[in-house]
């Protein structure tokens, strides 16, 4: 299997991700570019998730049907050609961090998939659905994650 590079401007692999992107600031989702897609990808699917979330993995982005010429999306924006879903706060597209207070500094993953065709996933699917929907169909994957912490 391939892999994607995924990048960001707002933050590096392992670093923290800066307020402007988070639910207690700006709440705007992150600027995001790949490459690396293999030509014969129908579609993208990108979600970021929590799995350090007090109750499980929380979901905070999950977008498919992105184009897979696309090569990223801007700041605040939903990737091309992309149909954004309902995250784990209950509102469609980006919900940005948002850890308890005190914790520790949570892990953002941003996982970015190259599929064969669309993926049939519910509104509101759990990252356990989107995993078992993906993780045997998928043709590459690129993985990036940064820290937040309140």
């Amino acid at each position: 299997m391939a892999d994607i590079e995924l990048r960001s401007t707002a933050f590096s692999g392992e670093t923290f991700i800066p307020r402007t992107y988070a639910r207690d600031g700006d709440n705007l989702s992150p600027p995001l570019s790949w490459s690396g897609v293999p030509q014969e990808a129908a579609e993208l699917l990108l979600l970021c998730e929590d799995p350090d979330a007090p109750r499980g993995t929380f979901l905070h982005w999950l977008v498919t049907g992105i184009d897979p010429a696309s090569g990223g999306v801007e700041a605040g924006q939903t990737p091309p050609g992309g149909t954004p879903l309902t995250n784990g706060f209950g509102d469609r597209g980006w919900g940005g961090p948002h850890p308890p207070p005190g914790d520790r500094a949570h892990r953002y993953f941003f996982r970015l998939y190259a599929l064969p065709g669309p993926v049939p996933l519910r509104d509101g699917a759990t990252t356990g659905e989107i995993h078992s929907a993906v993780d045997d169909r998928q043709l590459a994957s690129g993985t990036l994650y940064g820290l937040y912490e309140r």
